[in-house]
């Protein structure tokens, strides 16, 4: 790690006191089947980089959000859950659907969340979840694969549970550059009580990630006291000012070769990171990492004697889900 250029300012002050909710709102939100929670909730109890940044309680997991400047609360559990049919009523909300499976949500908030809150947070659960995923044409692709059919098997039903958004996942790379993962994570944390309080709801205490504006608007010398490395401070401000200059659906849906040119284009992000969003931050399945964890979890599937170009003919049946593979490789492999 690169000693920082500058003295660091004092230490942040201690995390704030938590804020109490209430329970204001509960909806459902439909998955695309095949979609199984209970792999969503196991790959978020393992996930090392959010791991200590929400709650799992029996099937539910416990997450704070900052939605346009509001802080959320969320539990969010299986639909159907274990008692109820497939056909129970959800109940109002903006994301009532069909009678397939999906998760149902309920909201806490200090105040009660106005509609266009529940809407954009409907979408970034959406989102974060990958509940709108189609994973057909990957699971026919890994029945004609049987080293990888009994991964696929092992995991079916599993949507990607991605960062809860791009520019989280943006700073976790920034952050994790060079730096063992507990000590990464320590730093992130640091970050997220220095700028929200933790929210108290359902049996837990939970901080939520801040907002790119938040970060944008802290200043570099506080940022370097935060993160204890100057170098890494000007990456964050610089990504996060340049993140709020676009608009998130171009990152989730513009042409894939230009949103993989403007991630590069971030201070900080080279080629590795910049597959890493694409894939875990926004979904984008149609590259492939190369990495050595990924190669070790190749040849556990494949073999001893796999190679990285053996790795790439063995994606290539998989074509835009190549990251789906990847992500399950890894995950399950």
């Amino acid at each position: 790690m690169s000693p920082p250029s500058q003295p660091l300012p004092a230490s942040p002050s201690a995390p704030a006191a938590a804020v109490g909710t209430r329970v204001w709102h509960r909806f459902r939100i439909p998955a695309r089947p095949p979609f199984r929670w209970d792999h969503s909730l196991d790959f978020v109890c393992g996930f090392p980089a959010t791991r200590g940044e929400q709650v799992v309680a029996g099937a539910h997991l416990v997450k704070a959000w900052r939605i346009d400047g509001c802080l959320l609360l969320t539990r969010i559990g299986p639909w159907p859950a274990d008692d109820e049919g497939a056909g129970a009523d959800p109940g109002g909300g903006p994301g009532v659907g069909g009678d397939g499976p999906g998760v149902e949500v309920t909201v806490a908030a200090p105040h009660s969340p106005s509609e266009d809150v529940l809407d954009a947070l409907t979408d970034r659960l959406r989102f974060y979840l990958s509940l709108d995923d189609d994973l057909t044409a990957f699971a026919a692709a890994a029945a004609a694969d049987p080293p990888f059919a009994r991964v696929e098997h092992r995991l079916h039903g599993y949507h990607q549970v991605k960062f809860p958004s791009p520019y989280e996942n943006i700073v976790w790379a920034i952050l994790a550059q060079r730096t063992p993962i507990t000590a990464a994570r320590a730093v992130k944390l640091r970050l997220m009580q220095h700028l929200n309080p933790p929210l108290a709801g359902f049996g837990a205490e939970v901080t939520p990630f801040p907002s790119p504006d938040q970060l944008a608007e802290l200043p570099l010398e506080v940022l370097t006291g935060i993160l204890g490395n100057s170098r890494k401070a000007g990456y964050v401000s610089g990504s996060v000012r340049r993140l709020l200059e676009i608009e998130e659906t171009f990152l989730r849906t513009g042409d894939v070769d230009e949103v993989e040119r403007f991630l590069l284009s971030l201070p900080g992000i080279g080629p590795w990171s910049a597959t890493f969003v694409m894939i875990r931050g926004l979904g984008r399945m149609e590259r492939l990492p190369t990495d050595t964890e990924l190669l070790k979890a190749g040849r556990r599937v494949y073999g001893a004697e796999v190679s990285a170009s053996d790795l790439v003919s063995l994606a290539a049946p998989y074509g835009a889900q190549v990251g789906y593979w990847a992500h399950y490789l890894r995950a399950g492999g």
